[in-house]
C-alpha cells in the first residue's frame, strides 16, 4: 500500500505509531491545513512520509499515492471520500463512514463502478479477541441480553457548557454521543448478531445534540442496549448474556482488550489472543492485502456491515429527533 493521509489530528498521530510496525504500508504523503504544518512537518520528519500537502488535488495528483486514509472531522469524510475516489484512490475512511445512509450507497457505487476498494476503519471487526467472541457466542445458549457501556467524560464538553462548540459536539459536522462514541458499540453487536428488528435512542440532549444516550436494540430472542456518553463517567465495560452463561469485554468495544468467558457449572476463563497491543494494527494489515489483492469481495462484506451500521444510525437519530448535517 502505497498511502496518502488526510489529517493531521489526534488519530493520525496515534496511526503513526503503530504504522512502523506495518514496513509494507509506504507512506507517500500528508494533507492538512495551514495550521497543521507544524504536526505535518514533525510527522514528516519522524515517520518519513515523502511529501506534505495543504491541497488535497496536490495530494491526489501524486500518481504514487495508489490508497487515502480519511481521518478528518466526520463532516468531511464523504467529500473527500468521493474525492480520493474520482481520482481513482483506493479509500480507507475513518469512522463515522458518512452522516447518512444515502451518502454511504453512494460512495460504494462509485468505488464498486470504478473496481477500487472502500472500507471503514472500524477496528473492533479485525480484532482476534473480537472474532473469537462471534465464535465463542454458540457456547453461550441463547443470547439474551447484551449490555456495551462507553462513556468517557469529554474535555470538550465543558466547552461546549461555556458556550464553545468544538466539532465533537456540532451537530452540523455530525458530532454527538452516538456518532462518536456509542458506534463503537454499535459496530461490535451488529458484527455479532446482524441488523436488529427495531430501533430505539433515548437520548439526553443539549442544543440540538446529543451528549449521551442509551440505544435499545431488538432483535427476534435477544434485547441489546448500547450506552454512549460524553457528559458522564461509567466504567466501560460490555457484557453478553446467554442461558448457558456469559461473555464479559472490559474496557472499550473499540479495543477488545481482552474478555472473561463464564460457562455455568466451569470455572471462569479469561482470554487474550491479541496479536499486537495497537487496536490499529490487524485493520491494516487486512486492508493492506485485500489492496493488493484487489479483493473486491471482501470489501463489499464490509460495505454491508457498515451499511447496517449507518442505517441503524440514522434510525436511531430520528428517533431521539436529531438533525446531523
Amino acid at each position: 500500500m502505497k498511502l496518502g493521509i488526510l489529517g493531521a489530528g489526534m488519530i493520525v498521530r496515534d496511526f503513526l505509531s503503530m504504522v512502523v510496525d506495518l514496513p509494507q504500508i509506504e507512506l507517500k504523503g500528508i494533507m492538512g491545513t495551514e495550521t497543521d504544518l507544524p504536526n505535518m512537518e514533525e510527522f514528516k520528519d519522524t515517520y518519513k512520509i515523502e511529501h506534505i500537502y495543504t491541497d488535497i488535488d496536490g495530494c491526489l495528483s501524486n500518481d504514487e499515492i495508489d490508497t487515502i486514509y480519511v481521518a478528518l472531522p466526520n463532516h468531511l469524510h464523504y467529500m473527500f471520500t468521493k474525492k480520493a475516489l474520482e481520482a481513482g484512490k483506493h479509500v480507507i475512511c475513518e469512522k463515522p463512514f458518512t452522516l447518512s445512509y444515502d451518502q454511504l450507497v453512494e460512495l460504494e457505487a462509485l468505488a464498486l463502478s470504478k473496481n477500487l476498494i472502500l472500507v471503514e476503519a472500524i477496528t473492533n471487526q479485525y480484532l482476534t479477541n473480537y472474532k473469537e467472541i462471534r465464535e465463542e457466542l454458540k457456547t453461550l445458549g441463547n443470547i439474551k441480553l447484551v449490555e456495551c457501556n462507553y462513556s468517557q467524560y469529554s474535555s470538550r464538553y465543558d466547552l461546549f457548557k461555556e458556550g464553545t462548540v468544538l466539532p465533537a459536539f456540532n451537530p452540523k459536522m455530525g458530532g454527538g454521543a452516538l456518532m462518536d462514541i456509542n458506534i463503537y458499540n454499535i459496530h461490535f453487536v451488529v458484527g455479532l448478531f446482524g441488523e436488529p428488528e427495531a430501533v430505539h435512542y433515548f437520548a439526553n440532549t443539549e442544543r440540538g445534540i446529543d451528549t449521551s444516550g442509551t440505544l435499545v436494540l431488538e432483535y427476534p430472542n435477544t434485547k441489546v442496549v448500547c450506552i454512549g456518553a460524553k457528559d458522564s463517567t461509567s466504567e466501560i465495560q460490555s457484557t453478553i448474556q446467554g442461558t448457558e452463561g456469559s461473555i464479559i469485554v472490559k474496557g472499550s468495544t473499540n479495543i477488545v482488550d481482552s474478555y472473561k468467558k463464564n460457562i455455568y457449572k466451569e470455572e471462569a476463563e479469561l482470554v487474550d489472543h491479541k496479536v499486537h497491543p495497537h487496536r490499529m494494527y490487524e485493520e491494516f494489515k487486512v486492508f493492506d492485502k485485500i489492496i493488493k489483492n484487489q479483493d473486491i469481495e471482501f470489501a463489499k462484506e464490509q460495505l454491508d456491515h457498515s451499511k447496517k451500521v449507518m442505517s441503524i444510525v440514522e434510525k436511531a437519530l430520528q428517533h431521539a429527533g436529531i438533525s446531523l448535517g
